[in-house]
């Protein structure tokens, strides 16, 4: 079984991606508790009642690696409430001559998850649309 991955190039430098990883409301949802400034920090995402995960800073290399280790987990839609907790969710940033590749991974989500479907699909919309909107625009889409 391979982990969910993804890759996206931004029309921005390196520094710019980072920051933007790290803004977690700006792109991935507005519900977000804690702090991910430092590697320790522990945060918690939530959309409404649908999906809530608590999540702890395991890397960060500034303009190169983000990694968060998923310590909790639930979500309504699936019965294994577990389907997350203990997976690691990497973003790989590369230079690539003023462009800046983001390699996403979230290691330990696999096809065999009951979720993989609809959380590969959000992965991507998140990746591919709101993360580089972002970046390049000052607005991301985030999960409200």
């Amino acid at each position: 079984m391979t982990d969910y991955t993804t890759s996206v190039t931004i029309d921005r430098p390196p520094q710019d991606v980072f920051a933007a990883i790290n803004d977690v409301r700006g792109w991935w949802g507005v519900d977000v508790q804690g702090s991910n400034a430092r590697v320790g920090d522990e945060f918690t995402y939530r959309v409404q009642d649908i999906h809530r995960s608590r999540l702890r800073v395991v890397e960060l290399v500034p303009g190169r690696r983000v990694a968060w280790l998923v310590l909790e987990n639930r979500m309504n839609f699936v019965r294994d409430q577990t389907e997350w907790v203990g997976t690691t969710i990497i973003f790989d940033i590369v230079d690539r001559g003023g462009r800046t590749e983001v390699t996403f991974t979230h290691r330990g989500l696999t096809k065999r998850y009951e979720c993989f479907d609809v959380c590969s699909d959000a992965w991507g919309s998140l990746l591919h649309h709101s993360l580089p909107s972002l970046v390049t625009t000052g607005t991301g889409h985030p999960y409200r």
